[in-house]
């Protein structure tokens, strides 16, 4: 797939560019000039390289939306940690049996989200009212973000995810296996604190399931990656009202990415207007 060059990189461009061609007149004709900000506050660049740590060797489990309660496991999956009606919103249950499962979805109904998901070990906030008070510090993307109190900041972030060579890209849409407390694993680098199901550090959907051809139980590596960085498109863009494949604006940088060019713009301005 080609390089796709962002409106704020083209602008960024655009600015160094003017910037260079004003102090190259600036020494022919008079004083050096320096560009004004006027007062106009920087915001983080969501379009900075980042380099999200690989998790490696980590335990899988299988989960899906809409699983029934088991003796080991006592949380059902209709809901999840950021949405109470996640199966409704999902538009039905998301049968794991192969047998009734086509194009990496249930036969039963197209899904109104993302396919492709995942549930990890930390939840952000604290009864949808508050953010832990670890979550500013730990979180990479906290600041960019930019969410009200209880507005969680994890939910729909993209995950990398590679089983023996097979790479695939998910959503982060529930939390799990067994915690929602691990930032240490998830942020921080660390084993993960969970003993059960051999240690599970990542819950995986039936879509990754069948696309990677792993089962309940394996060890795969992942790491989170920011949307625009994700060159491939696969099964992982078909689907969902929630995927930014098919709706830009469910970027879970875009209103990073517009403060970000409108702050470009402003500069630019201001540089124009010497």
């Amino acid at each position: 797939m080609k390089p796709v060059f962002s409106i704020a990189s083209i602008l960024l461009v655009f600015l160094v560019m003017t910037q260079q061609s004003e102090a190259q007149n600036s020494k022919k004709s008079g004083p050096s000039i320096t560009t004004p900000t006027g007062g106009v506050k920087r915001p983080e660049d969501p379009y900075k390289t980042r380099a999200y740590p690989w998790h490696k060797n980590i335990t899988a489990t299988v989960f899906w939306v809409g699983e029934e309660p088991t003796p080991r496991n006592l949380t059902p999956n209709k809901a999840s940690s950021w949405d109470t009606k996640w199966q409704r919103n999902y538009g039905g249950y998301d049968n794991p049996n192969k047998a009734l499962r086509v194009g990496f979805r249930p036969i039963a109904f197209t899904p109104r989200q993302n396919s492709f998901y995942v549930a990890l070990p930390y939840n952000d906030v604290i009864n949808h009212r508050q953010h832990k008070p670890e979550a500013s510090k730990v979180i990479p993307w906290f600041r960019r973000a930019m969410k009200p109190p209880g507005k969680t900041t994890c939910k729909g972030r993209w995950v990398q995810i590679v089983f023996k060579g097979k790479v695939c890209y998910a959503q982060w849409e529930d939390c799990g296996p067994w915690t929602t407390t691990d930032y240490e694993y998830v942020f921080l680098g660390k084993p993960p604190k969970n003993k059960e199901n051999k240690g599970a550090g990542i819950d995986v959907s039936p879509a990754i399931r069948d696309y990677l051809g792993m089962k309940s139980g394996d060890k795969v590596h992942w790491r989170f990656i920011d949307f625009y960085r994700i060159r491939t498109r696969g099964p992982w863009a078909l689907y969902g009202d929630n995927n930014p494949f098919r709706y830009p604006k469910q970027d879970p940088d875009f209103n990073a990415n517009q403060r970000y060019i409108k702050y470009l713009k402003k500069i630019r301005d201001a540089a124009a207007n010497q």
